[in-house]
C-alpha cells in the first residue's frame, strides 16, 4: 500500500501534518502541495482543532521543490493557485512548524509561512534559490527579514549558506531549540498551550498579529510575485536549475557535517 504524501493526525485539540516524502527528503511535488493545502483547510474547519503542527518525516524537513517535477510542470514554481504568494491559504488557527532537519528554500519558505518555529538539533536551514536559478514565490523575501533583519536575510539569499539550528537561534528564525527526540513533544505542549486559552481571543490576536504584519509589508507580496513572475517567463532554464542539484546538496553536507542530508538519494533543493 503506497504511503499517502501528508499524514493528518488529531490528538485532542491539536492536529500534526506530516510532510511524507522521506526518501525524496519531502521535497515538493504538486501531489504533496496539492495534500498539504486540503490538511490545512481540513484542520481549519475542524472546530475541534486549535492548533496546527507541521513537521517532515525524517531525515528532512523539507528539501524544496522538487525541480525534476517543475521541469515538466512549472506552475509548481508559484503558489497553489493563481494570485497566491503562500504555499497555503491563510488558517485562522496558530501553525507551529517543528523542523526535524533540512528545510531549504521551498522548505524555509515553509517555516516561514509558521506563526512559530521550533527545532531540533538536526535543523539546518538555507535559501538556495539564487544557486539553483530561481526566485521565491512564497513570500521569502518578505518574511526572512522579518524574522532574522535585514542583513541577515540578503547575506542567506545571496550566498546560500546553510544555518545550524544554533545559528538559527541566535538570528531569531527560531524560537527554541529542543532533543530531536523531544521536537514533537514540545511542539504539542507549546500547541496544547495555545489550545488551553480561549480560543476566540487567540484568533482574533492571530488575525491582529497578520493585520499588523501586512501593514509593515503592504506590498512586498505582490512585488516578489511579479518578480517571480517574470523571471520565470524571462527564458529560465529549468534543465540548468536541475543540473546544479547534485553541487548544492554537497555543499550543503559540507556546511551542516551531513547531519540532515545524508541519507537518502540526491534531491533538488530549491
Amino acid at each position: 500500500m503506497t504511503e499517502p504524501v501528508i499524514r493528518l493526525e488529531a490528538l485532542g485539540p491539536v492536529a500534526t501534518i506530516t510532510l511524507n516524502r522521506p526518501r525524496a527528503r519531502n521535497a515538493i511535488s504538486s501531489e504533496l502541495l496539492g495534500a498539504l493545502v486540503e490538511a490545512m483547510a481540513a484542520a481549519d474547519a475542524d472546530g475541534g482543532i486549535r492548533a496546527v503542527v507541521l513537521t517532515g518525516a525524517d531525515p528532512a524537513f523539507c528539501a524544496g521543490v522538487d525541480l525534476k517535477e517543475a521541469g515538466r510542470e512549472t506552475s509548481l514554481l508559484s503558489g497553489p493557485g493563481p494570485g497566491s504568494h503562500t504555499p497555503w491559504p491563510p488558517i485562522s488557527k496558530p501553525v507551529i512548524a517543528a523542523v526535524n532537519g533540512a528545510a531549504v528554500t521551498g522548505g524555509l519558505e515553509l517555516v516561514l509561512n509558521c506563526d512559530i518555529v521550533i527545532c531540533s538539533e538536526r535543523a539546518t536551514f538555507a535559501d538556495t534559490h539564487a544557486r539553483v536559478g530561481v526566485l521565491p514565490g512564497w513570500g521569502l523575501s518578505v518574511l526572512l527579514p522579518l524574522a532574522v533583519g535585514r542583513s541577515r536575510a540578503r547575506q542567506m539569499s545571496f550566498t546560500g549558506d546553510f544555518l545550524t539550528a544554533a545559528e538559527a537561534l541566535a538570528a531569531g528564525l527560531v524560537s527554541e531549540v529542543v532533543p530531536h527526540d523531544g521536537l514533537i513533544g514540545r511542539a504539542h505542549e507549546i500547541a496544547g498551550a495555545i489550545a488551553g486559552n480561549d480560543d476566540r481571543a487567540v484568533r482574533a490576536l492571530l488575525a491582529s498579529y497578520r493585520q499588523v504584519e501586512a501593514g509593515l509589508v503592504g506590498d512586498g507580496y505582490d512585488a516578489e510575485g511579479q518578480a517571480s513572475s517574470a523571471w520565470r517567463h524571462s527564458g529560465l532554464d529549468l534543465a540548468e536549475t536541475s543540473r546544479r542539484r547534485a553541487a548544492i546538496t554537497e555543499r550543503g553536507r559540507a556546511q551542516a557535517s551531513g547531519a540532515s542530508l545524508d541519507s537518502g538519494p540526491p534531491v533538488d533543493m530549491t
